[in-house]
């Protein structure tokens, strides 16, 4: 039952995407294809995989225990508060503190957690600063 649900919502969003797509302005100078050709493509292979879903679908799964699920929603949040707190503290800290807390959420055990985090947090930097060569910034603008 649970592969004919998302078969079903794979198709509808689908669908909205190839619709979204057909309102695409041509530009004045474009490839021949235009800008079309590729969503509409991705929204065929959608269609297709949400068809296949919805005619043979797989065995109903074992999900997972509710404390899972848990997890998983106090990661989603970790990670939406990181992203918005990225530009006001800089790049180190807010890293540090949200892989120091999904490491724990993993695996709970605060010292090696904070020492994954703090080095996570530093390593990234410099791979993407200096390797990469990204404009970040390693702490506040205010420090």
């Amino acid at each position: 039952m649970s592969d004919r649900i998302t078969g079903l919502l794979t198709i509808c969003v689908a669908l909205a995407f190839f619709a979204s797509a057909t309102q695409l302005e041509l530009p004045f100078f474009s490839d021949p294809l235009g800008p079309k050709a590729f969503p509409m493509a991705v929204s065929g292979v959608a269609i297709i995989a949400g068809i296949m879903m919805l005619v043979r679908p797989d065995q109903e799964p074992e999900w997972p225990v509710l404390s899972t699920f848990i997890k998983l929603f106090i990661t989603t949040l970790i990670l939406v508060i990181y992203a918005y707190s990225l530009k006001p503290l800089g790049f180190i800290i807010p890293t540090a503190l949200a892989s120091a807390a999904i490491s724990y959420q993993i695996k709970p055990d605060l010292w090696k957690s904070m020492i994954i985090g703090g080095s996570l947090s530093v390593v990234l930097f410099l791979i993407f600063k200096f390797g990469l060569g990204l404009g970040l910034y390693a702490f506040p603008k205010s420090f």
